[in-house]
């Protein structure tokens, strides 16, 4: 298995305490909330951090993998608008 596949693996939750940093993640208290920054991060779309972290509550983890994946494997400017317009896309069907 390559690298990459681990990262598509859920993490478990003693590996994300021992990640965890309280000065760093300090608003961080709920796995949903670290994949929601997780995910702005890749993306390089701090700015809208709630965002991200609201869409990793509400929204199946699957379709949101799916959207992220495709972003990765694409070369655009714009990744955070790429990604949305890919959720849209597997929302809507």
């Amino acid at each position: 298995m390559q690298a990459s596949d681990s990262q598509n693996q859920p993490q478990k939750i003693g590996q994300i305490l021992a990640n965890f940093n309280p000065l760093k993640d300090k608003y961080i208290s709920r796995e949903f909330q670290k994949y929601g920054y997780d995910l702005a991060v890749e993306l390089g779309d701090l700015a809208h951090k709630s965002l991200y972290i609201k869409l990793a509550k509400e929204t199946p983890r699957a379709i949101l993998e799916k959207a992220k994946n495709f972003v990765k494997d694409a070369r655009a400017r714009n990744k955070a608008k790429l990604f949305m317009w890919k959720l849209k896309e597997l929302r809507n069907g």
